[in-house]
């Protein structure tokens, strides 16, 4: 998840810097392709109004009236396709963007369980090393308390020497031994 997550991070940063001018460039494609359309069936309409007068016989005006009424059929089908198309677009951009936006959940919660198991090592580091503080601070106080049960001082050190290591053990995290 992390090097997908790196690699859509870029890949936005990079569709970004382009967006506004790929926005102009496909809003200028879809105008001329438009008024080509727009250019046809307008060409189409003054072909059959030229034809019009020429026609003088009822089968040929028959024909004539199912061209206009066709191409003005064909004309409302090229603007229901256009909008739908741009409705297909919509939908493919946002079903990629879901897929991006997924990957980058599903980061940000690794992110947050990562964070979560360091700070529950923090917090038993802390408890630790607290833990070992008021116990060298009631041995400090025994010690003061009844000095005729104080071992021999070489009995003593060995005995903090080998506490500390102990708890010096237990206190520094896995990951770094």
């Amino acid at each position: 998840p992390q090097a997908a997550f790196a690699h859509l991070a870029l890949a936005f940063r990079c569709d970004a810097f382009t967006l506004r001018q790929r926005v102009q460039v496909e809003k200028r494609a879809r105008d001329a392709a438009e008024e080509n359309i727009q250019e046809e069936l307008g060409q189409c309409r003054a072909a059959l109004e030229r034809l019009g007068p020429s026609c003088t016989d009822a089968g040929c005006k028959e024909t004539l009236e199912q061209l206009q009424c066709s191409l003005a059929v064909l004309a409302a089908a090229v603007e229901r396709a256009t909008s739908a198309a741009e409705k297909l677009g919509a939908v493919h951009q946002e079903a990629r963007m879901s897929r991006a936006a997924e990957v980058m959940v599903q980061h940000v919660e690794n992110l947050k369980r990562h964070h979560m198991r360091e700070h529950a090592e923090l917090e038993e580091m802390k408890r630790l090393i607290q833990q070992n503080s008021r116990n060298r601070q009631l041995a400090e106080t025994q010690d003061d308390v009844e000095p005729r049960l104080r071992p021999h001082p070489l009995m003593r050190t060995f005995q903090q020497g080998s506490a500390r290591r102990r708890v010096s053990i237990a206190v520094i995290p896995r990951q770094l031994l």
